[in-house]
């Protein structure tokens, strides 16, 4: 199930303002060039700021999303018409059609189920051509990072900009279970005061366990970076931002 987050069309619009930062953007750019990745796949592209960045860098690329309400910001994003949109999910891959494929904004932890994720990296690695990788993050459990997911710390404000709306969005309770963090996510319009509460889930998945699934879905480990400037993955990183490559 899609969270609201990204199905509800109010929500979607104010997306990209409460999620502004480039330092992933840009990472997976730098890659697919160093990889020489000729046809890229983002795979749960949201709307479309990676998709786009990618094709005008040159690359022939894909965009693939569930969330209808996120593929319309996507398509009306300048530059959208270089990119091939599709509506679906990993089910809906083409077979071997591209060098690479990557999951960004920590897409790999919306899959709650085990057995789903794995068919997630079955049907990445029919998708890949063969020496073809794949890209994607996931935040590290071992360092708690939910433990400073609270409403003083989350709170923003967003003025409005090019026509929208002024909101302020924080975290509100955060329940821990084995393996899942769910937590409710806050958005209140000043104009009206209207406040959506939407639920999220993540699946936090240790390091050991994301590599016995790469190797089981026909993948190697080639890198494992610990932040976004390519740091070396240490007991202190939050993230593990992985790149394997389909034997």
């Amino acid at each position: 199930m899609v969270d609201r987050h990204y199905t509800d069309p109010r929500l979607a619009a104010i997306y990209d303002r409460e999620n502004a930062g480039r330092w992933d953007v840009d990472l997976y750019l730098a890659l697919a060039d160093e990889l020489g990745a000729a046809a890229v796949t983002d795979l749960g592209c949201g709307t479309g700021v990676l998709a786009c960045d990618l094709a005008a860098q040159g690359h022939e690329v894909t965009g693939v999303d569930p969330a209808a309400a996120m593929l319309d910001i996507a398509r009306a994003r300048p530059g959208a018409q270089r990119v091939t949109w599709v509506e679906g999910t990993a089910v809906d891959l083409a077979s071997a059609s591209c060098d690479l494929v990557v999951l960004t904004g920590h897409v790999a932890q919306v899959f709650l189920d085990d057995e789903e994720w794995r068919d997630v990296l079955r049907h990445v690695h029919r998708a890949l051509l063969p020496g073809g990788y794949l890209a994607f993050e996931s935040r590290d459990p071992a360092t708690r990072p939910w433990e400073r997911w609270d409403p003083a710390s989350s709170f923003a404000t967003f003025e409005p900009e090019d026509g929208g709306e002024a909101f302020d969005s924080w975290l509100g309770s955060v329940e821990v279970g084995p393996g899942i963090v769910t937590m409710l996510g806050h958005t209140r319009f000043r104009s009206s005061g209207e406040e959506i509460v939407t639920a999220s889930s993540l699946r936090f998945r240790a390091r050991e366990e994301i590599e016995a699934d790469l190797g089981a879905a026909g993948f190697a480990v080639c890198a494992l970076y610990g932040d976004w400037e390519k740091g070396a993955f240490s007991a202190t990183s939050e993230e593990m931002i992985f790149v394997a490559r389909r034997d």
